[in-house]
């Protein structure tokens, strides 16, 4: 499996009292198919995966592998703080039937890079799906570096790609130009996909795409096939979006752009609440008139 194109990640949908909204997630599902998306990532970041229990994943991951009956590859975000407890999770979900995992790198606890190595060494010999490190710096209070990101895909065959939200372009073009055959790198900002493409990126893990994957999956096609004045074009019409998608915590704003869309309510789960009243007058401003051009 070597991972490209667009894949969403793809939010999780509550009802208004907290439950999983198991209808509106069918919906959003359909909606990334029609929308010609190339894999989509369930309980991610976006998907609020740290809130969700381990019941609630494999609910999820099961539901997703059968409505989309492998027409793209569905990521399961199973990574922890815990080792031990990643192993597990991700061994839950190739029970589910997910085709790949994405590893957050473990939080809180601060692990070196030797840790890290480590880690991702212990998941990837328990569990023999393709796997992607999530490198989110910003999120986790670590960094993976380049050489133990490389270090990482030479040790492990099946440690196929990274998703990198370092936001620094010359640490990625660092791993593209080093990375073993079977590795590749996804950028993990939506506005940087454009630049890491054209760095050697083989794709993007979006979270634009949840509401438009059909404008946003032209860029990244454009990008991959080296169409520079059409991926320019859309990377300017964008540009207003990526940057409105954090006014504040993902997925604050995105989550209210669906629920403005009809996808599903506007509930999310504490500590995250509800955003602000300014925010929610700039987003709808925006969302007046909104189309996802086909």
């Amino acid at each position: 499996m070597k991972p490209h194109g667009l894949y969403t990640a793809v939010i999780t949908p509550f009802h208004a009292n907290g439950s999983v909204d198991h209808d509106s997630f069918r919906r959003i599902l359909s909606h990334q198919l029609e929308g010609g998306v190339d894999g989509i990532v369930v309980c991610g970041s976006t998907g609020e995966g740290a809130t969700l229990t381990s019941a609630e994943k494999e609910m999820l991951w099961s539901m997703a592998v059968e409505q989309v009956a492998g027409a793209v590859p569905i990521v399961a975000g199973t990574g922890t703080n815990s080792t031990q407890s990643t192993i597990e999770l991700s061994k839950a979900a190739q029970q589910c039937g997910v085709d790949a995992l994405l590893l957050v790198t473990p939080y809180y606890n601060k692990p070196t890079q030797a840790g890290i190595v480590a880690h991702h060494r212990a998941v990837a010999d328990a569990v023999d799906l393709p796997q992607i490190i999530y490198n989110v710096p910003g999120r986790t209070g670590v960094n993976i570096t380049a050489v133990t990101q490389l270090a990482i895909a030479a040790a492990c065959p099946n440690v196929v790609a990274t998703k990198e939200a370092s936001a620094n372009l010359e640490h990625m073009s660092h791993i593209i130009g080093e990375a073993p055959e079977h590795f590749v790198l996804l950028a993990g900002d939506d506005s940087l996909a454009l630049p890491a493409i054209a760095c050697g990126a083989t794709g993007v893990i979006a979270v634009i795409s949840n509401y438009a994957p059909r404008m946003y999956g032209r860029l990244i096609h454009a990008a991959r096939t080296a169409d520079m004045q059409a991926a320019r074009s859309l990377q300017r019409r964008l540009m207003p979006w990526y940057s409105a998608n954090f006014i504040e915590s993902n997925p604050l704003p995105v989550k209210h752009i669906m629920h403005r869309l009809g996808f599903c309510q506007a509930s999310w789960r504490l500590p995250l609440v509800p955003p602000q009243a300014s925010t929610v007058a700039t987003l709808d401003a925006m969302i007046d008139g909104f189309v996802d051009v086909p």
